[in-house]
């Protein structure tokens, strides 16, 4: 009975999670129904389940909960997440704060302490790793793309840019035609264009947002056809943290905890 509870916990909560990943990938809007839906089915039957089975772990779901929702506040107000990426992680809490244990046995073969006692941030941890995975993975492919092409990575007076926002811009984005660039909505762009006594100059842009996406790409699409600037420019996929919150999840229930087999392994 107790490994039904959890299932259906599990099925519920990934259920929830694919939906609002696909809602922020096509629209990059979740709506707040999504959590409304969540939330009280997942307490529910996590309630259920500590009522039937293990009334004295009650305090312990007490505590993941509240840390899960202090530190997911304080993230979103520190900007590190977005108010979709808190609400799914406070949600996860309430459906999975313990690793469900009487359903699955991960492929390595090992719990993690922390998975045991704070199962959501164990899938934190897991989608910041996946991040930093995509991060190296763009960071190889631009370099590659320099090696192969011979062209300089940043032009003009992006050569002038510091020498962090080009590390960020490396590890978050690539060159792209600025045709691409329109035809494909989910791509930011990571650099503008400004017109000044001198001429046209090229800034790079950090922190793409969605009501001046199309101003910039329009910007610089004329800069282009103006031969001001050349046709590839700097973009980024900008795949929300939901997506990577929802594979970090995946990988936690089916494999473990990332983090801590990978300090296992460093620690021999």
């Amino acid at each position: 009975m107790q490994a039904l509870i959890e299932a259906a916990k599990t099925c519920l909560t990934l259920f929830f999670l694919f939906y609002a990943s696909w809602s922020d990938y096509k629209t990059r809007e979740v709506s707040n129904s999504v959590w409304i839906l969540l939330a009280p089915p997942a307490f529910a039957l996590t309630f259920a389940e500590f009522l039937l089975f293990d009334f004295s772990a009650l305090p312990f779901f007490g505590l993941c909960f509240g840390l899960t929702t202090a530190f997911a506040v304080i993230l979103f107000y520190a900007g590190g997440f977005g108010g979709a990426d808190a609400k799914a992680l406070m949600c996860l809490a309430l459906a999975l704060p313990f690793y469900p244990m009487k359903l699955l046995i991960p492929f390595s073969g090992e719990v993690s302490p922390f998975m045991q006692m704070f199962f959501p941030l164990t899938v934190f941890s897991n989608s910041v790793m996946l991040a930093a995975l995509m991060a190296v993975y763009l960071l190889a492919h631009n370099l590659l793309w320099r090696q192969r092409t011979g062209k300089a990575l940043f032009e003009g007076e992006q050569q002038n840019e510091s020498l962090g926002k080009k590390i960020l811009v490396l590890i978050t984005g690539y060159k792209v035609s600025v045709e691409r660039l329109k035809e494909k909505w989910h791509l930011y762009p990571l650099e503008d264009v400004e017109k000044t006594e001198d001429g046209t100059k090229r800034k790079l842009v950090l922190l793409p947002k969605d009501e001046s996406r199309n101003a910039i790409v329009e910007r610089l699409e004329k800069a282009v056809q103006a031969g001001e600037i050349k046709e590839r420019v700097w973009a980024t996929p900008g795949l929300p943290m939901l997506i990577f919150m929802t594979v970090g999840l995946v990988i936690a229930l089916f494999y473990g905890d990332m983090v801590w087999i990978l300090i296992s392994f460093l620690l021999g």
